[in-house]
């Protein structure tokens, strides 16, 4: 501390200490080395001062088994950091199976957040300690960025992509939300606050929210309010790709390729039709690119995630475990 001040924001996350033991033991090495090399330069500097008896023949005198362990041993240094680094790098992008799945939206100037059950909130997120939560990030207009320096995580919300990020919280707080990434004149107001309660408190608010809508059930609303049912329903007349468990599926391509339908290909789907044409159809759906917004689009690929066993319902059974734990 000093003036009141704390030097490093607290630790509130399952990740905090882990990233916080890598920065110092970088800051660390660091000090160490260039106390070091602080200490070669003023020492020689000393040694070779105008007027010293040093000797200045010029004769160099090389040692090959010191140069050979000072180069081993910085590269070992080197590559120790590295795989500590892309431990928690590979942590980072492998939530739970049972987390909690929150939809975020960033846009000119602030962030909005749909739990499970429907429940929204602008500038401010409930989450439970002690539960992983991943929050599914998207940006409506510009680059934005998820930044809370206490879970010690951060994530860019990308135009035209999801970017996800995840956390356990273990410590109950209210705890500062940022946009990390200049988003426009306003961007020093786009904040919020993320508020990390026990996990009965949680479900008693989510109940006091009341249930609306989930993104998956609004979806299906604008999926027919599109025309899309027309093609890709069961009774449909024209012959259009099943939607049925989908998500998570291989894909054959027209160009004898293969893909995994996840997010990003159901995005590109609405948006570029014609980018990945499925095999044995004719590339004749239009682009929706322009028709719906990216709260549309959260919206619409919720909803294909629902028809598949492995994408909406765990987070969906996740929000009802929530509310069941008050009676």
């Amino acid at each position: 501390m000093s003036f009141g001040i704390p030097f490093f924001p607290q630790e509130a996350s399952s990740i905090s200490g882990n990233v916080d033991a890598l920065f110092y033991a970088l800051l660390a090495f660091a000090a160490a080395l260039g106390l070091f090399l602080t200490c070669l330069v003023v020492g020689y500097a000393v040694k070779y001062r105008a007027g010293s008896n040093a000797d200045r023949t010029g004769e160099r005198m090389r040692t090959l088994p010191i140069e050979i362990t000072w180069t081993v041993a910085s590269l070992v240094i080197a590559f120790a950091f590295f795989a500590w680094g892309a431990a928690l790098y590979v942590r980072r992008g492998h939530p739970p199976s049972d987390a909690i799945e929150i939809a975020g939206l960033g846009k000119q100037w602030m962030w909005e957040f749909r739990h499970p059950g429907g429940q929204r909130e602008i500038n401010e997120l409930h989450v439970p300690v002690g539960k992983p939560v991943v929050v599914s990030l998207a940006s409506q207009d510009v680059i934005h960025s998820f930044f809370v320096p206490a879970f010690r995580v951060k994530q860019d919300a990308v135009p035209g992509r999801t970017t996800h990020v995840w956390f356990i919280a273990t410590e109950a707080g209210r705890y500062h939300l940022f946009c990390a990434e200049y988003c426009g004149t306003q961007h020093s107001e786009m904040g919020g606050w993320v508020s990390a309660m026990p996990p009965e408190d949680y479900a008693a608010w989510l109940k006091s929210q009341g249930e609306g809508e989930t993104l998956a059930a609004e979806g299906a609303k604008l999926f027919r309010a599109l025309g899309c049912s027309g093609c890709h329903g069961n009774s449909s007349k024209v012959r259009a790709p099943g939607l049925d468990g989908v998500f998570g599926r291989p894909v054959a391509l027209a160009n004898q390729q293969t893909v995994i339908a996840d997010e990003r290909y159901l995005r590109d789907s609405i948006l570029n039709p014609k980018k990945e044409i499925a095999a044995g159809y004719d590339p004749v759906m239009p682009s929706f690119d322009g028709l719906v917004d990216e709260a549309e689009l959260q919206m619409l690929v919720a909803y294909l995630k629902s028809l598949s066993p492995q994408g909406a319902a765990g987070t969906a059974r996740q929000g009802a475990a929530e509310m069941e734990r008050v009676p």
